[in-house]
């Protein structure tokens, strides 16, 4: 398994619409391998394919609890199907805006449909973190960062802190 760099904003590939992905393929299945060790390594939760310059329909997570086992998950051209109505807040972070957090309103319960790292098809509800990961991690397919929920303000705040950090990490 490969480590791959995860883009952070303002890099224009994070607004990219993802292409689907048309074949379950080895390739598929190795690019979802890097993609859980990069997020592991970063540490997060989730990750999109784009967030790491491939703009496919492709998503890695595993919301296990520190101590437990891991539990990856992955997603291959997933989709909402159905949602409630009730929004619940809860505090975002993100990969690609590294240290920065904001409180987001998302759908309590989605309905999802995917295909799983072997192309089996799934459909089912998630709710709680899940809800909200699978959310976050849906918008990032279509070019939406959590970021762009927040006021213009908080939301060029956070790009000149990602931004600063990056010089700092450049001139060492």
């Amino acid at each position: 398994m490969t480590l791959r760099p995860i883009l952070t904003v303002p890099d224009p590939v994070l607004k990219q619409r993802s292409k689907p992905v048309t074949e379950v393929t080895d390739e598929t299945r190795k690019l979802m391998d890097d993609m859980l060790e990069t997020m592991y390594a970063a540490p997060g939760i989730g990750l999109a394919a784009v967030q790491i310059g491939v703009p496919l329909n492709i998503i890695v997570m595993d919301l296990a609890k520190e101590d437990d086992e891991p539990k990856p998950q992955y997603f291959i051209n997933p989709e909402i199907l159905d949602l409630v109505e009730e929004q619940k807040p809860y505090e975002e972070g993100c990969l690609s805006v590294p240290d920065v957090y904001d409180e987001i309103d998302r759908s309590a319960r989605v309905k999802i449909r995917y295909l799983d790292y072997h192309g089996k098809e799934i459909t089912e509800w998630a709710e709680g973190l899940y809800a909200v990961c699978i959310q976050h991690e849906m918008d990032h397919l279509n070019g939406v960062l959590f970021i762009d929920y927040l006021s213009r303000l908080k939301r060029n705040r956070a790009v000149k802190k990602v931004q600063k950090a990056e010089k700092l990490k450049e001139a060492g």
